[in-house]
């Protein structure tokens, strides 16, 4: 095997669901000043007894029922989360106990909301270094436990879910060469820090930072696959704001591919974003499979990370 592919696809979000209505009852806002900033008009809130591994372990059986294989087939587990509140066991020992698995390697990637795309780089590699032959790759975050819900600047924008992807070892790559990277000078400009752990952001830094530097990344993580921005059939960009996935899916080329928009209706659920966004448009069928997807995550830490894939 020369490289490693998706296989599958997976997403869980919580049945509870918050309104731009129902946040104006809270705090200082309505529907109109959200959707004019951010273009969100729902997001999904866990309930009490909902974790970040029990949502990732949803969207994961959904994925591995998917793929066809087995729990004793897999053996890697990755998750991508922010919002994990105990340390050990960690997120993933708890998902591959939660499906039964056997044995595998578990590991959680604090990357924020790049976390999935760097996890999905990482079990590409492991396979492709033959320490692994099948991995769940999940991003789950319960980020309304965060939030300040004093604050309309952040709490508006948050939501709960979990994506997942089973990936395997394949005669031809099907998942591209990873473009990685951070500004941690500017680490700072989004946070999640104290006690009880808050969220907060510099709003105005970030979108500068993503509008302005975020295109010509993208565009090289097509260099790095072979392909141009035209030949993109998707592009699934983290679901932060609206206004930034409209410019930035703009300025990387890609006029022929369908542009996740997930956010509009899921919020930022930040390392859940991107694979809860394309297991979406999978289950749509609005990409078709085989067809070139671009995937890339920004925020937390100004960490990036992205990859053109092969859709399941």
């Amino acid at each position: 095997m020369t490289g490693s592919r998706v296989l599958a696809l997976g997403h869980y979000q919580p049945s509870g669901v918050l309104t731009n209505d129902d946040l104006a009852k809270i705090v200082d806002t309505d529907d109109a000043w959200i959707r004019s900033r951010v273009g969100i008009r729902t997001r999904h809130v866990a309930a009490p007894d909902e974790t970040v591994d029990s949502m990732a372990a949803a969207a994961a059986a959904k994925a591995l029922a998917a793929s066809g294989l087995a729990p004793q087939d897999i053996d890697l587990v990755l998750v991508a989360t922010c919002t994990a509140h105990d340390r050990s066991p960690n997120a993933a020992a708890r998902v591959a106990a939660r499906l039964g698995l056997d044995a595998p390697a578990t590991m959680d990637l604090n990357v924020v909301c790049s976390g999935f795309t760097h996890a999905l780089a990482t079990a590409d590699h492991a396979i492709r270094a033959g320490s692994a032959t099948h991995a769940l790759v999940i991003g789950a975050e319960k980020f309304t436990d965060v939030v300040d819900w004093t604050d309309r600047s952040t709490c508006v924008l948050v939501g709960d879910g979990a994506g997942a992807a089973v990936v395997g070892a394949a005669p031809e790559p099907g998942i591209g060469p990873v473009l990685w990277g951070s500004v941690p000078q500017m680490g700072g400009a989004v946070r999640i820090e104290g006690e009880p752990a808050r969220f907060a952001q510099e709003g105005q830094t970030v979108y500068r930072w993503a509008t302005t530097q975020l295109p010509a990344i993208a565009r090289k993580v097509c260099e790095r696959s072979g392909i141009t921005p035209a030949d993109l059939a998707g592009v699934v960009l983290h679901q932060a704001n609206l206004r930034i996935i409209e410019p930035v899916a703009e300025r990387i080329g890609a006029v022929n591919a369908v542009v996740a928009k997930d956010v509009v209706d899921s919020g930022n659920t930040s390392a859940a974003s991107v694979p809860l966004a394309l297991s979406k448009l999978v289950e749509r069928r609005e990409i078709a499979s085989g067809a070139p997807v671009l995937l890339f995550a920004f925020g937390g830490n100004l960490s990036y990370a992205g990859q053109v894939i092969h859709c399941p």
